[in-house]
């Protein structure tokens, strides 16, 4: 998956979580977007909701499932859920 790709599906999904957050909580459609750790908007319920939003729209647009839902990732300390930027570059490194 190309950037362009990966970072249009993200802001998808960025935009349909935003419908479920107030006003103050939202997510930017910025790559230095915290998604999880100090700093996210998102608490841990809205983190899942978010990958599996996320999942949804990579199954649609590719044909095809993926597992983004790892909790040790998610909590690594590098993790690539940090920043829209981070989970971008995880997006295209999938096979």
């Amino acid at each position: 998956m190309d950037r362009e790709r990966a970072l249009a599906l993200i802001y998808r999904t960025v935009d349909i979580v935003n419908q479920q957050l107030p006003a103050d909580r939202r997510l930017a459609r910025r790559p230095d977007t915290v998604i999880v750790g100090a700093g996210g908007a998102l608490d841990s319920l809205g983190i899942v909701n978010f990958i599996v939003a996320l999942e949804e729209h990579v199954r649609d647009a590719q044909g095809r499932s993926v597992d983004l839902l790892d909790f040790d990732l998610i909590a690594a300390e590098r993790s690539p859920f940090h920043t829209i930027d981070t989970l971008t570059a995880h997006l295209m490194a999938l096979p």
